[in-house]
């Protein structure tokens, strides 16, 4: 198993295969001065399955918190072309386990594929396919997304269990609907259906 750490504001530990969990936000400088990177988040991949969860549910409801105009994803039509881009990639760099996508953010679990093009470029091609086409589609230019994106390595069931859980309930919590199967942007390949 190779692996790659680099760190520019957030810490990245890449391995060629397993299953990987990514949050990626809408690019808003006035969020990134909220949102914490500071030395809460600079050894995530090093933390413990507890203290990821209460790391990370601090991270994602700033996230689901913040009040911006910059919030495209909200609207079904760009929700639908990043999506699509996540759909594009099942079978051929990972396999598809489960997403939502949130008005500012996304959350996305996949299993890497033999022969990947590895995280870095996986998530360069997501969020460079779907910034031409959301920009065209809102008849804009400019950054979209925000550089870096928050990711784990998930490291067993148990772990996968709580992600899978988590990023389903995300419209519940954040009182968008009752029952996660409402939300038109949560999907879950079926048996890793933990609801």
């Amino acid at each position: 198993m190779n692996k790659t750490f680099f760190r520019r504001h957030l810490p990245h530990l890449y391995f060629n295969d397993g299953i990987y969990f990514i949050t990626s936000r809408l690019y808003d400088p006035s969020l990134f001065q909220n949102v914490n990177t500071s030395t809460n988040y600079k050894k995530i991949n090093q933390l413990t399955v507890k203290e990821f969860q209460t790391q990370f549910i601090e991270y994602d409801e700033q996230l689901n918190n913040h009040i911006s105009t910059i919030n495209y994803l909200k609207d079904s039509a760009i929700a639908e072309i990043l999506s699509k881009e996540f759909h594009n990639l099942d079978k051929k760099e990972y396999d598809l386990i489960a997403y939502t996508i949130m008005s500012n953010h996304f959350h996305i679990v996949f299993k890497l594929r033999e022969g990947n093009s590895g995280i870095s470029k996986i998530m360069q091609m997501i969020k460079g396919r779907s910034s031409l086409l959301i920009n065209k589609k809102l008849n804009r230019t400019g950054k979209l997304w925000q550089d870096e994106s928050f990711d784990r390595w998930v490291r067993d069931d148990k772990e996968l269990y709580f992600i899978i859980k988590y990023i389903l309930e995300n419209p519940v919590k954040a009182g968008l609907v009752d029952n996660w199967k409402e939300w038109k942007f949560n999907y879950c390949k079926e048996e890793y259906i933990v609801l």
